[in-house]
């Protein structure tokens, strides 16, 4: 009887290809060849993201300045108390965070609209779906001149048309104290629309068709088959999306930069200009670092509240 469990045991060791402690080894070079195959993708973020995120926590901590003939010496949190007590700061913090918000809730409802249009049965379709991502592949800057010529006072066609509708003599939308972030708004919904529209509009051709013809054969309309059938699909795709396009507003720079430089007055001064001119202008290097550190904490907890609340209502319904 012994020997005949034994020979089982041993048989069954065969067929699994490992013992109690001989089974440690093997698992060990399959996590070690799993890192080894890991490692091509995780160096480059380890330089380029995690590298400069520590080294920048690090300079928040620190005097660091440009031009400086002696060394930079640690302060501790001496730049995160000032932050506290800077108004300035969080004057850029309030109007990033209009930006942010005024930029992406209109151009996801926008993309949305021309998402479900480009999902129809179209003539030229495949021309209107070109021309709807061209703004997606022109820089931000080309962009930002493109727009600044736009809202010229003197030539631009938007002052242009104005006049030529009799509705006034037009007005410097970029120098205007009301005007200049409504106007900076307007542009950065033009310029990010495409990437929406086109995440939302792979989300839609992936509903099934035979949801939308059961609906329509149960008597619903256009607005329960979007609430009941196409909404369910695309919303994890618009979470995302709206969640990722919040970010990328928010740290916004070169657009923003190109048409107005922060002004007028700070009226369109966001955080990362504020944060840039901070280390470049004036030379604050760890200042300027302790300010990134507060957006990005900041951002996070937005973030993570947004999601978890989409994330619960999701689960009520």
């Amino acid at each position: 009887m012994v020997t005949s469990a034994t020979a089982t045991e041993r048989s069954g060791q065969r067929r699994t290809g490992r013992s109690g402690p001989a089974g440690r080894p093997d698992r060990a070079a399959r996590d070690r060849a799993a890192w080894f195959l890991v490692l091509p993708a995780l160096i480059p973020i380890l330089i380029l993201s995690v590298g400069p995120l520590l080294y920048g926590i690090a300079l928040s901590f620190t005097d660091a300045q440009s031009g400086r003939t002696r060394s930079t010496q640690w302060i501790g949190a001496l730049n995160f108390q000032d932050l506290l007590h800077d108004t300035l700061f969080w004057d850029s913090f309030r109007i990033g965070l209009l930006w942010a918000v005024g930029v992406t809730v209109p151009q996801f409802l926008l993309a949305l609209g021309l998402a479900l249009l480009l999902n129809q049965k179209l003539r030229l379709l495949w021309l209107a779906r070109a021309l709807a991502i061209i703004p997606w592949a022109m820089p931000e800057v080309v962009v930002g001149i493109m727009w600044r010529l736009v809202y010229n006072p003197d030539a631009g066609i938007l002052n242009e048309t104005i006049r030529d509708l009799g509705l006034g003599d037009g007005r410097d939308w970029l120098t205007g104290f009301a005007t200049a972030l409504p106007a900076v708004i307007v542009v950065g919904i033009w310029a990010g629309m495409p990437q929406t529209t086109v995440a939302l509009l792979a989300g839609l051709q992936n509903t099934p068709h035979e949801l939308h013809e059961a609906a329509a054969l149960d008597g619903a309309g256009a607005w329960r088959r979007f609430r009941t059938v196409t909404w369910p699909a695309i919303k994890p795709v618009a979470l995302s999306i709206t969640a990722l396009n919040f970010i990328w507003n928010f740290n916004s720079f070169a657009l923003v930069y190109v048409l107005t430089s922060g002004g007028p007055g700070g009226r369109t001064r966001l955080p990362m200009l504020f944060a840039y001119e901070e280390a470049f202008r004036y030379g604050q290097f760890g200042y300027a670092a302790a300010m990134g550190c507060v957006m990005v904490a900041l951002i996070s907890v937005i973030l993570a509240l947004y999601l978890v609340g989409r994330l619960r209502g999701g689960e009520d319904r």
